[in-house]
């Protein structure tokens, strides 16, 4: 079995909600998919997905993630997909870091190998717990009633967590807006529900630290990428009175073995892109579940195809480490594909199809950009 050709396509995936607001006025209406097809030579397919956030969540962007594709995809023909360690290797020698760019060949080379043997990619990446995995809203930044709406809203669809982001710059309303918008949004806490306290790197020590002193007692959160920097995060670690996850700024194998190391958090955002797909993706989970960091398996953003890939890893998650997994098809407008999965009211749970049990939607794909092979 192997890699005869590979095609690429760029897709816009329109944000479902208008305007996606983040920390430092950043905003997105919409995102640029990189969606790779492998076939092998004995016709089998594989499917992956690259939606890098914008240019200007990490150092990713979408020009980048296909020309990195094109640098890469030669070097991967003839090779057997289900080696997806020596995929990786090849993939890297081929192109120095641009994690960004990897991941849609790697989840490719995961689907195909699920299909080749009849076996979903959670089953090949250590087995699937069965059990139904809470999901995470994405509540972008705004003003906090409007914000408790949308969490509401995502409550009343079955979300179990949700992502409320903050960092709001000192002429926005600075410290005292992001105390509001999180009492806001905690205001109807259930039980069982978990939310997370998002920054995105856009606050200094002194902001966080300012902004949970005007918090009332008794709050129940986490704070996720509260700085840009180790530096920074380390020095609030230290004072912080809720925990703290990292997210931009956990990317490499290097940087998973240092949180756990020097104590810099007590969890992860594991997203599939950020990590260079689900072969690092295994790696980081599993350095997370020996130094007893939690997990939440997200994506940056993406449609259904990456929404299937974060599936298949966050299956794999032993239930006291996952904290959720991210419905990202539910943050864009165009609909890639259909995902084999159940969604119930604890959560969504995987099937027992094949490769990302996904089945893909062509029509809207178009025409590939970029094809090399056969």
């Amino acid at each position: 079995m192997k890699i005869s050709r590979i095609d690429l396509h760029s897709v816009d995936l329109p944000y479902s909600g208008g305007v996606y607001r983040l920390s430092g006025g950043r905003t997105y209406e919409s995102f640029e998919a990189a969606i790779v097809r492998i076939t092998c030579d004995d016709g089998t397919v594989g499917w992956g997905e690259s939606t890098p956030f914008g240019p200007t969540w990490i150092a990713a962007h979408a020009a980048g993630a296909r020309a990195g594709i094109a640098e890469i995809a030669p070097s991967l023909l003839g090779r057997d997909p289900r080696q997806t360690e020596r995929i990786n290797d090849a993939m890297d020698a081929a192109l120095l870091g641009h994690q960004h760019a990897k991941t849609a060949l790697d989840v490719a080379c995961w689907d195909a190998f699920g299909k080749s043997v009849g076996l979903p990619a959670s089953e090949l990446l250590g087995g699937s717990t069965g059990l139904a995995m809470p999901m995470i809203s994405s509540i972008h930044a705004g003003d906090p009633e409007e914000m408790r709406a949308r969490v509401a809203d995502h409550r009343a669809r079955g979300y179990r967590g949700h992502s409320v982001k903050i960092g709001a710059l000192d002429r926005e309303g600075g410290p005292a807006l992001d105390a509001e918008r999180i009492t806001a949004c905690l205001a109807d806490r259930r039980p069982g529900e978990f939310f997370i306290v998002d920054a995105n790197t856009g606050m200094i020590p002194e902001t966080a630290m300012r902004m949970a002193r005007l918090l009332p007692d008794g709050l129940d959160f986490v704070l996720e990428a509260p700085c840009a920097t180790w530096r920074e995060t380390k020095s609030l670690r230290r004072r912080f009175p809720y925990p703290i996850v990292v997210d931009e700024l956990a990317q490499s194998d290097g940087d998973i073995a240092m949180i756990a190391a020097e104590d810099i958090a007590d969890g992860i955002g594991l997203k599939v892109s950020k990590a260079g797909g689900l072969t690092p993706g295994r790696r980081h989970r599993d350095i997370c579940r020996a130094a007893g960091l939690t997990v939440s398996v997200q994506d940056t953003v993406g449609s259904a195809i990456a929404f299937a890939a974060i599936l298949q890893l966050g299956a794999t998650v032993p239930e006291q480490l996952l904290r959720c997994v991210l419905n990202c098809q539910d943050m864009v407008t165009l609909k890639t594909a259909e995902v084999d999965a159940v969604f119930t009211d604890g959560g969504v749970r995987t099937t027992g199809a094949p490769g990302l049990g996904i089945t893909v939607d062509e029509g809207v794909l178009g025409a590939p950009v970029m094809s090399w092979g056969d």
